[in-house]
């Protein structure tokens, strides 16, 4: 563990200088430890970040709970300029976060320009214009008035992973400041420097000070003391399903409300009256993002009658993808975040092969940083490489003779974030849609995302929905107040 004493407290990276440190209260604040990041497109170290603990979490909370009156009492339409002036921010700097991002995580560069970023922006611009539309008409219970409001709950506790960290840190970060709230983000340790810009872009946005803080850390040392804290009033938490179990018992004794937005093991139902080569492309994509993709349908099931077809089709094409260094255009996918995740991928491929399966395509890391596009078959429903998110560039395909059996092997496992169906018969896949346990359903498409649709996931897939009204519904305490008709004082 290094010391940030003899320290500079800011990195270059591609040009772009980062802070390292903390920002709390509106200040940028040092601590005694620090920890490596290392970019995943070459192993470089880029800088030592800021490690904070239970000290750094006290005062994170401390400043958003100071902040709190001054930012709730503020009005919508001024919340409003401050988000839009964020997004302004991004859009000003989409190249440099680009760069960063790219280098920290390592996916690829021109997602980030031409998808990735500009989304970020969007994010803000969204629930700045969806809090000033955000009404109920108020509806009569004999003869009282009932009026529906949003009242901003407190300050939130935002913990984000690191497979597309500016992108989700925002997608909760522009709805709690919408709603009045003030903000403590944790970022994942594995890509910290992001994080680390939004708080510069929102000082200059004039987004006040304790309104939103950065803190940085390991997991527990930081984590466990901001999800307790009795000051805290939402936790919002993306990652794995034991982090989010901690999580929640961190909660409990506080009550404190939780929306966890949790792994994955998504299925693709492929029909054999779907449009094949639409199909393949939809299996391809799943290998986004090197697999790094909590929504991705890493299960692909089809249909017996043009699995031999589809299965050509797909490894075809699948081998035919460019891997390398993300910042090149020609380059389909990057990295492995880290050493530790490219271990695991691999861990889990080969007790696969050990198990049975037959690797069709991949099924090795190669120069150290990247893991093969692998595809496995004959794997059995109840194999650990069926049921456990491996979250990296590993696909499955098991075959099925009907509907019902695709049905029920799409629908076993313990997770329901999202599914993929592909089919030419709009009635099967409307009656599929509706058996299917997700709580996303793509019909011949994948990763259309709107903003005001409900998202996140069934059974151990997470709890809660966010987006639209959704994401106010959770970041703010929901208030009626019924009104009489008469007991009315005549002031005239």
């Amino acid at each position: 563990m290094s010391q940030t004493s003899h320290l500079s407290h800011t990195i270059s990276v591609g040009g772009v200088v980062v802070d390292t440190r903390h920002w709390i209260g509106g200040e940028r604040v040092a601590s005694v430890e620090t920890f490596t990041d290392v970019s995943p497109v070459d192993g470089a170290v880029l800088g030592e970040i800021a490690r904070g603990g239970p000290a750094e979490a006290e005062a994170a909370v401390a400043a958003a709970k100071a902040a709190f009156p001054g930012w709730a009492g503020t009005s919508r339409a001024a919340r409003a300029r401050v988000l839009h002036a964020i997004a302004d921010g991004v859009e000003k700097r989409l190249e440099e976060l680009a760069i960063v991002e790219t280098t920290d995580n390592g996916a690829l560069l021109r997602s980030h320009r031409r998808g990735v970023m500009p989304r970020v922006a969007h994010n803000f611009r969204f629930f700045a214009d969806w809090l000033l539309s955000l009404d109920h008409e108020d509806f009569e219970t004999r003869g009282h008035t009932n009026h529906v409001s949003w009242d901003p709950a407190g300050p939130c506790v935002l913990i984000t992973p690191w497979n597309a960290p500016l992108m989700l840190a925002t997608w909760k970060v522009a709805p709690a400041l919408a709603a009045g709230n003030t903000v403590v983000l944790k970022p994942a340790e594995w890509s910290p420097l992001t994080a680390s810009l939004l708080a510069d872009i929102a000082a200059e946005a004039g987004l006040p000070a304790g309104v939103l803080n950065v803190v940085q850390g390991y997991g527990s040392e930081i984590g466990d003391a901001l999800t307790s804290h009795p000051d805290v009033r939402r936790i919002s938490f993306t990652g794995s399903v034991p982090t989010a179990q901690r999580i929640a018992g961190s909660a409990a004794a506080n009550l404190t409300p939780l929306s966890l937005e949790l792994g994955g093991k998504s299925p693709l139902l492929v029909f054999a009256d779907a449009d094949l080569d639409l199909a393949v492309d939809l299996a391809v994509e799943q290998y986004d993002n090197a697999g790094q993709v909590c929504l991705a349908a890493t299960r692909i099931l089809v249909e017996e009658a043009v699995a031999e077809e589809f299965t050509r089709r797909l490894t075809a094409k699948a081998s035919r993808l460019t891997q390398g260094d993300p910042r090149e255009e020609a380059t389909d996918l990057g990295p492995t975040v880290h050493p530790r995740q490219l271990e695991k991928i691999d861990g889990f491929v080969r007790r696969a092969v050990e198990a049975g399966a037959r690797i069709l395509l991949g099924g090795h890391p190669k120069d150290g940083r990247y893991y093969a596009p692998t595809l496995l078959t004959d794997v059995a429903q109840d194999s650990e490489i069926v049921q456990e998110e491996v979250f990296g560039p590993v696909l499955t395909l098991q075959t099925f003779a009907g509907e019902e059996e695709g049905v029920r092997l799409a629908n076993d496992t313990r997770f329901g974030l999202a599914a993929t169906v592909a089919t030419g018969d709009r009635e099967r896949a409307e009656r599929v849609s509706g058996q299917l346990v997700a709580g996303t359903v793509w019909v011949n498409c994948f990763f259309v995302r709107d903003l005001q649709a409900p998202f996140g996931g069934s059974r151990q897939s997470g709890v809660g929905r966010e987006g639209g009204t959704w994401s106010f519904d959770f970041y703010c305490d929901l208030k009626n107040t019924v009104t009489a008709p008469t007991g009315w004082t005549d002031h005239g």
